[in-house]
């Protein structure tokens, strides 16, 4: 029996706890001491230290001998496949069938050293086959064509929705490739049996190859841009017909067309599971490299946005009782920063000067040298303490209850402390919340026929607010922090950020507080994440220094180059107040 199945009595698939447990498992198997298993929403994928299995919870929980699978087979890729390989092959079906192959020959490996592994592994297969056939009426031919390999590379017999005639035609013409790729016994060989493969396709369709059953209609090859292919039933023929509205059919829901080719099977991605593939090999690589990336989530209005300044106007009472309780915590945190802050202005010398104090370092070359003038030394200025700082709380639904109430005292601790060593602070808030005349105009907008494509935020306004501005000392505002409806996170960044940049400082940080991807109840998921990472790597490069919070949650280590994941709430003031100091004595 494998390790993993250690994990087979009940247990929350959620949360830590699981996560943990998976790690512990991922480091026998590996013999890895430091690997670690986390949760994303962009998973599967093996890098460098890490496990990353796909987060269903943001849809459909799924079994928990499914997530099991996910490790098994992405453990079988650490140990036996060579990942650099793969990874520079190009975008598109050829990429996507050398996976296929490959995860056939290491899971292949993996059981013949763990046999136990084969129930995970089928069930990981049986949740692979329902994706498909979730999907199958909106699945291009090519698509089709890749996970027909990957059941016959499994000895799988097709369901009778796949058994259509033209994919079945071309398998049977390239039976010898597939026993090639069967047979593989390295990375290159299942990268080479993927190339033959996609090269007897080619020759099939363009009529190189004689075969009396290969008599599919040009439609249906690997490199038409049909939207998505129809569905057709097992006694169909064997030509399909052309999607005659694809040219006027609007863009799929997920915006999976700015990353790589959507793809299906059992180590895809759910992530963008919803958008049909259309798009040939090379034109996905050149969409890697594209604008597609750099698209930003736009709002169909900005005017129903709200900010309100709430400086100042928390309730005094709430106020007083939450800021005793945050110094008793954070006390003795301040006091080290001023110390150290003190210690650090101290050590900072003028030397070589004619007046000031004898620098005692000089003492040896003014008894050598009689015409030495300068052996004085003067505390130099520093602007140590000219920082601004900026505190923005994801106030999405999700973080009501213990997170907001830590939150609340965090961002009471650090503004007090740091209003007492005399920097500057700032605390923001946003969410997100349906608005009634937003809805109003999105409805006419629509009736009017107006393409509405490049927007991502239809009927929802943005909810702002300021609990401490800049320049003023009264904190009492932080007390009203509270929580609204969804986290645009990207746009209420990039306020933050202008915010920010116009207050006058040396230095300036910008701290934000998370507890998951950004979120909008009418916008793409894959739009407002690409967006989150454009604004991220804009705000750098104008000279902000970005710090992502994790609110038990590793999310942001997808988006922030310099990120810190709080995994116990009630270590969530003191770390970001360790995190701020750090920053604050690094110059």
């Amino acid at each position: 029996m494998s390790a993993t199945h250690a994990t087979r009595e009940a247990r929350d698939t959620r949360g830590f706890a699981f996560e943990s447990t998976l790690g512990k498992v991922a480091r026998v198997l590996t013999g890895q001491y430091g690997v670690a298993v986390v949760f994303s929403p962009d998973g599967p994928r093996v890098e460098p230290g890490r496990i990353v299995i796909p987060d269903y919870e943001l849809n459909a929980g799924v079994e928990r001998d499914v997530l099991i699978g996910y490790l098994d087979l992405l453990v079988a890729r650490a140990k036996h496949a060579s990942l650099a390989q793969l990874d520079a092959l190009p975008a598109g079906v050829a990429a996507r069938l050398a996976q296929v192959i490959e995860d056939r020959r290491v899971c292949a490996q993996l059981l013949d050293e763990y046999p136990g592994a084969r129930w995970f592994i089928g069930k990981l297969r049986l949740h692979a086959a329902e994706r498909v056939r979730q999907r199958w009426p909106k699945l291009h031919w090519r698509d089709r064509l890749v996970w027909l390999v990957e059941r016959a590379l499994w000895d799988e017999a097709p369901a009778r929705t796949e058994a259509v005639p033209s994919l079945l035609a071309t398998l049977h013409a390239a039976q010898d490739v597939l026993q090639e790729a069967r047979a593989s016994r390295s990375t290159a060989h299942s990268i080479a049996a993927a190339e033959a493969f996609v090269a007897r396709v080619r020759a099939l369709s363009a009529g190189d190859v004689n075969s009396m059953a290969f008599t599919a209609d040009p439609v249906e090859d690997l490199d038409t841009e049909t939207v998505a292919a129809p569905a057709a039933p097992p006694d169909d023929d064997d030509t399909m017909l052309p999607d005659h509205d694809a040219t006027n059919a609007p863009p799929s829901g997920r915006s999976g067309g700015g990353e790589a080719d959507n793809a299906i099977g059992m180590g895809q991605s759910p992530a963008n599971e919803d958008a049909p593939s259309a798009r040939t090999e090379g034109e996905a690589g050149n969409a890697l490299g594209g604008s597609s990336r750099a698209r930003l989530s736009i709002p169909l209005a900005t005017e129903f946005d709200d900010i309100t300044d709430l400086t100042g106007q928390g309730d005094s009472a709430a106020w007083r009782e939450l800021r005793a309780q945050a110094r008793a915590d954070t006390a003795p945190l301040k006091d080290k920063l001023e110390r150290a802050l003190s210690a650090d202005e101290r050590t900072r010398w003028r030397r070589e000067q004619e007046r000031g104090e004898i620098d005692r370092t000089a003492l040896a070359r003014l008894a050598t040298s009689p015409g030495y003038r300068t052996p004085f030394r003067t505390q130099r200025a520093t602007k140590g303490r000219d920082v601004a700082v900026t505190l923005l709380i994801d106030r999405s639904g999700s973080m009501a209850g213990r997170k907001i109430e830590l939150a609340r005292l965090c961002a009471t601790a650090l503004c007090d402390a740091l209003t007492q060593l005399s920097f500057d602070c700032e605390v923001l808030g946003y969410c997100s919340v349906e608005s009634a005349p937003m809805r109003q105009l999105y409805e006419r907008q629509l009736a009017a026929g107006a393409d509405l494509r490049r927007y991502n935020r239809f009927v929802e306004r943005l909810d702002l607010k300021v609990y401490k501005r800049f320049g003023t000392a009264d904190l009492s505002g932080i007390a009203a922090i509270d929580c609204g409806h969804e986290n645009p996170d990207g746009e209420a960044l990039a306020w933050a950020a202008t915010r920010l940049a116009e207050h006058r400082a040396e230095r300036r940080i910008l701290m934000v507080f998370s507890d998951g991807y950004p979120s909008t109840g009418d916008g793409d998921p894959q739009v407002l994440r690409h967006d989150l990472r454009e604004r991220v790597a804009a705000i750098g490069k104008r000279g902000i220094e970005l710090v992502g919070i994790g609110v038990l949650t590793d999310a942001v280590e997808d988006f922030y180059p310099h990120n810190v994941v709080v995994s116990r709430l009630a270590e969530l003031p003191s770390t970001v107040f360790s995190v701020l100091s750090s920053m604050l004595l690094t110059r």
